[in-house]
């Protein structure tokens, strides 16, 4: 089905094969606009340049490899200059390839002509080319003969990059005569320096300067090293790129180099504690599970959900969809200015993975990354032991039934001693016209609990090609992950009820009786034997997710650039599951066997159109890119359950055996949906002068999610500015600032409503009906439909400050953020009748965020040998909801509750109030214990009263702290001695709470036959023991500070360098820990617990425990 909004008459969404008159209307208003560019830029260029320095005349050239008079006349085009040259020298001197980046004139001609004893010579609108004449050195090494005595020494070498391979256009100059040359291709250079004692300066655009002396040598071999801070990196903003100093917005990057190391669950993980604002957290140690992600707090009460977009090379994904070790950098869009170009998918941030592409001349070559890991649980609780039981019964604690004569650590006998290992094989290499990259990823994952595992294989190709003069460029990519756990539960990976039975079990049961059979008390409440539960149950989930992608990129005049961007991914997914007649579920529920399975099917189709001009016009620099946007989804999914088998030999394989499904007892379901969403957006960027800088960005777009109502369409947009105070006449005197900017930004984005056909009425089948002999199946109404719904729009406001101090040796970012998010999503209650159901869902509720982050790098130490790089970032943020009622629309109270203790307690645990905090526990408050072991609480009038008069009333519950972190922090170390390395990452959350429920289940005295943590037998606020007649209950004690600061990753490495062999130029090895250590003043397993959606902070009793890993790997370069 497809989705129609009512006021254009129009799809919300158009399938692809209904766009080519589509097509043809944004051709054409593309093609009008770059018209319109075009000119103007003509216009601007008419220029007076005579006399004019060359190094301030900044040109955009993209050049292939050719010969140099066809390259001059390029560069003629767009420089205000003639050149005159010999027509043989010029037809017959072949010059490099050029990347497309800005570039000034100086530099260009020293790149085209240097390499080839070529220099000029600048008289007024003409420079002149000749051949450099060759001293007598030059012509002796050129002929292989020795240097005669008394002659200028020749120097030769290579100069590689940071990971060994060679380094085109790297520029060499000697110090003292300012003579120099640049590598070719092949990373070589030769020149000449007059004595032992000059000084080669050694300069590339993105690595340190470096001054190596000549002292005697004639060879020299040199590695560059990345620069702390250049503004001329490139940062990915979303349909293109920027010059880091041409940012003004809040964005951050992440480069492979800074990863956290050893064994990460996804690319999530790669960023823990390395961007100010970005909440990273691992809480489960699931071998399955993913990163928790929350950026500048939450944005939404009923919308889709609270994840950053993820794009992968541009393409809609998530962290799992490529391996880590394949990824090359990761860019944040932090801001309401970056992320309002995605529209409704950027209220929560835009994370864009860049994986490692072809790109280039690359010579062809092979690297090998690996590792090995093993995990221990980060903190085990403190259980009774077998001898523990005993003694409280010889005590006369525990009723002397209770020993059953065993001696079982059941946390033990449902773990192990994991085994992970992960290969990444890439090979690469091609020429100035087409080149390859080719990844094969395998991660075999153990969890720290058995039969709990991830196995995924990934294979990724990347083809370039170029064509007609380079105008024409083609990619095309491939990428298909296989994967498949084991599953212990019914539709997840592994049941956190197993490890919540393992806690409780009595440790002097049996797993096993006399008979050799389970020991089971199936008359007990919620009391199992976890092995049986791990051992009489077999799933397993298998998925398949491939995409196809494509794009070409056609360059039809100097600035101006056309692409296409294409991609269809398909996942399917097929799961099974099953329990034996052996099951608990037989021996409690009487299934006598159980089984279900379920497929799932999504496919993805993406078609992107963009325009692109450049231009650069004296001071004047601008963009403009203008774009349209299709994307859709199909999802086919299917589930059924049976019980009752005649054996257990066939587990899931044979599900309609089962006698439930024949009875019509067993239930099953299927489903179909199509969603799409189609976009226009356009973005310009102006710079004068490297100083004043300016970004504006608007998109318009819809989805099917809000097919039916009046206002399908949204429109976001933004803008930013930024100053570039160090470019200031009064700022060149100072020796202080090597970079000074000042930026604001504002921008609006949106979100997606969680449900489909909001804006319509709905009719579902109901329950069956007797009537006229026959049963009959009831229709009715399952909502009310809101044609006024429209998105939820946040709208931020952000102001920034970067700087960098000595050279890149102190550098930095401060932004402070205001975001307002109106029209939030909430479920009113409404009189039945007139309507047609109880509840309406409506755009009224106000939610404020605000925060400030600071981010310092600095470099204390940098000497030959020893160099120590540390990075610190800081953030707070508040989140509270501030209005949920209109004139239309109201709450009964001005608060409503969420969260959930579970079974026995039975009892909300979080409120969240108007004007109030998101996260704020809600309970009983205790403030001290009786001489008899019962709580005594604080009154509504503040007055203490015991328990046996306490009412327990909701009156009676207070604020009992909130969930989320209002301060976080990270610290980042890297120690380089010699060929050694050592990375060190620390971060940390402060100002929260957590509820405990593993002390609230587990400290509990009065349930016989449950194990339970020895601290359940320690003096309650030192002064007495709870009493076994206090029941089960949430309230202010199991209330605990979580603040902690957690030494989250530690490696070491030792690189060969230069490695003298016949086919390996350079590898790594080193050791790694993960979670290494927390210091905290939390009592459970690990401080970090969720902290997304409205009850955060509940570190739940059935989760998978957090862990700690130890890992040795190697990197080889061939």
């Amino acid at each position: 089905m497809k989705y129609y909004g009512i006021l254009t008459g129009m799809p919300v969404g158009i399938p692809l094969h209904y766009l080519p008159d589509l097509l043809f209307k944004i051709m054409r208003t593309v093609i009008m606009i770059v018209m319109v560019l075009c000119t103007t830029a003509l216009l601007l260029v008419a220029r007076n340049s005579s006399g004019q320095d060359l190094s301030t005349v900044m040109l955009q050239l993209n050049i292939r490899e050719g010969k140099l008079d066809k390259v001059l006349k390029r560069i003629e085009t767009q420089a205000p200059f003639f050149f005159i040259v010999d027509g043989a020298l010029a037809g017959n001197t072949s010059v490099p390839a050029l990347e497309n980046k800005e570039r000034s004139l100086k530099d260009v001609l020293d790149v085209l002509l240097l390499p080839h004893d070529l220099f000029y010579v600048q008289e007024g609108k003409y420079i002149i080319i000749k051949r450099m004449p060759m001293s007598a050195a030059m012509q002796a090494v050129a002929q292989g003969l020795p240097v005669p005595a008394g002659m200028a020494k020749v120097i030769t070498g290579m100069i590689t990059d940071e990971k060994g391979q060679p380094l085109p256009g790297v520029s060499i100059v000697v110090k003292s005569s300012k003579a120099g040359t640049i590598t070719n291709d092949k990373g070589v250079f030769s020149l000449e320096a007059k004595n032992d004692a000059d000084t080669l300066l050694i300069s590339y655009i993105g690595y340190r300067t470096q001054e190596i002396a000549v002292r005697g040598r004639s060879q020299l071999n040199i590695q560059m090293a990345l620069s702390d801070n250049s503004l001329a990196d490139v940062v990915v903003i979303g349909y293109g790129s920027l010059r880091k100093g041409d940012l003004t917005s809040a964005v951050a990057t992440v480069k492979s180099e800074s990863f956290v190391k050893g064994n990460v669950l996804d690319a999530g993980q790669l960023l823990q504690g390395k961007v100010a604002g970005l909440s990273i957290g691992t809480p489960s140690g699931d071998p399955t599970s993913t990163s928790q992600i929350l950026l500048r707090g939450n944005t939404t009460l009923l919308g889709a959900n609270a994840d950053p977009l993820v794009l992968i090379d541009g393409i809609p994904g998530d962290l799992k969809t490529v391996a880590p070790e394949d990824i090359e950098s990761v860019d944040v869009l932090k801001d309401g200015s970056a992320a309002a170009i995605y529209g409704t998918r950027g209220t929560n941030g835009v994370i864009i993975i860049t994986t490692r592409r072809a790109s280039g001349v690359f010579n062809n070559s092979v690297e090998y990354s690996g590792y090995v890991s093993t995990q221990t649980i980060a903190r085990k609780p403190e259980m009774l032991t077998a001898e523990d039981y005993r003694k409280q019964i010889a005590d006369g604690i525990r009723d002397a039934s209770w020993d059953q004569g065993s001696n079982t650590d059941w946390l033990k006998e449902i773990s192990q001693t994991p085994l992970t290992h992960v290969h990444n094989l890439t090979l690469r290499g091609g020429n100035t016209k087409t080149n390859y990259l080719a990844n094969a990823n395998y991660r075999s994952l153990e969890g720290i609990m058995k039969k709990s595992d991830n196995r995924t294989f990934t294979g990724r190709i990347d083809i370039n090609h170029s064509m007609l003069d380079d105008k024409l460029r083609v990619n095309i990519g491939m990428l298909s992950a296989n994967n498949k756990y084991t599953t212990t539960g019914d539709g997840i990976s592994f049941n956190g009820y197993t490890y919540r039975q393992a806690i409780i079990r009595n440790p002097t049961s049996p797993a096993r009786d006399s008979a050799g059979n389970w020991f089971e008390q199936a008359g007990l409440f919620n009391y199992e034997n976890p092995l049986s539960r791990l051992y009489e149950s077999d799933g397993r989930n298998t998925s398949q997710n491939t995409r196809l992608n494509g794009s070409l990129t056609l360059l039809p005049v100097e600035g101006l650039k056309l692409s296409a961007l294409f991609s269809y991914t398909r996942y399917n997914e097929d799961r099974g599951y099953s329990e034996t007649k052996r099951h608990i579920s037989t021996l409690r529920d009487s299934r006598n066997g159980y089984a279900s399975v379920g497929t799932k099917q999504t496919i993805d189709r993406l078609m992107e159109l963009t325009a692109q001009y450049n231009a650069s016009v004296r001071r004047h620099k601008f963009t403009a890119l203008a774009g349209y946007s299709y994307q859709e989804r199909e999802l086919n999914s299917h589930w059924m359950q049976n019980w009752d088998f005649p054996t257990d030999r066939f587990t899931y394989n044979n599900i309609g055996i089962g006698q439930a499904l024949k009875e019509g007892l067993a239930p099953e379901f299927s489903e179909k949906l199509e969603t799409n969403l189609i976009g226009f957006f356009g973005r310009a960027t102006y710079s004068f002068d490297d100083r004043y800088l300016l970004l504006a960005s608007l998109r318009h777009e819809a989805a099917s999610q809000l097919y039916g109502t009046r206002k399908p369409w949204g429109t976001f947009p933004a803008i930013s500015a930024g100053w570039r105070i160090s470019n200031e006449a009064f700022m060149k005197r100072q020796t202080l600032f090597d970079d000074l900017k000042l930026r604001v930004g504002y921008g609006v984005t949106g979100t997606q409503p969680t449900d489909l056909f909001l804006g319509v009425a709905i009719l579902s089948y109901g329950d069956y009906v007797y009537s006229n002999g026959v049963w009959i199946q009831t229709l009715g109404p399952s909502q009310n439909p809101n044609a006024d719904l429209r998105w939820e729009e946040k709208h931020e406001t952000n102001a920034g400050l970067d700087f960098s101090i000595h050279s890149g040796r102190i550098s930095g970012s401060v932004d402070y953020y205001i975001r307002r998010i109106n029209g939030l999503l909430y479920d009113y209650q409404v009189p039945s009748p007139p309507n047609l159901y109880p509840t309406t869902r409506a755009n009224v509720g106000k939610m404020e965020n605000k925060g400030l982050e600071v981010l310092v790098n600095f470099v204390p130490i940098k000497t030959k040998n020893f160099e120590w790089n540390t990075s610190v970032n800081f953030s707070t943020n508040t989140n509270k909801l501030v209005n949920l009622s209109n004139n239309l629309y109201k709450t009964t109270n001005n608060y409503f509750t969420t969260g959930s203790t579970g079974e026995p307690i039975q009892t909300f645990t979080h409120i969240v109030n108007i004007g109030d905090n998101i996260g704020d526990f809600y309970g009983f408050k205790v403030i001290d214990i009786s001489a008899d072991g019962k709580w005594i609480y604080e009154g509504r009038d503040g007055k203490p009263v015991q328990y046996d008069d306490y009412q327990h009333a909701f009156e009676d519950k207070r604020v009992l702290g909130n969930g989320l972190p209002k301060y976080y922090g990270g610290w980042n170390n890297t120690f380089r001695y010699k060929q050694f390395d050592l990375n060190i990452t620390m971060r940390g959350a402060f100002d929260y709470q957590i509820l405990n429920y593993q002390r609230m289940y587990y400290e509990n005295t009065g349930l016989q036959q449950y194990n339970r943590f020895k601290s359940a037998y320690d003096k309650v606020f030192g002064k007495a023991v709870l009493s076994k007649d206090m029941p089960l209950e949430f309230n202010s004690y199991y209330v605990e500070n979580g603040d902690f600061w957690k030494v989250d990753n530690i490696t070491l490495g030792y690189n060969f360098r230069n490695l003298k062999l016949k086919y390996m130029h350079s590898a790594r090895v080193y050791v790694s820990t993960l979670n290494t250590f927390v210091i905290t003043g939390y009592k459970g397993i690990d401080p970090e617990v969720n902290r997304l959606g409205l009850a955060p902070g509940n570190d739940e009793r059935d989760k998978y425990p957090s862990v700690r890993t130890f890992t040795v790997g190697v990197n080889m370069n061939f």
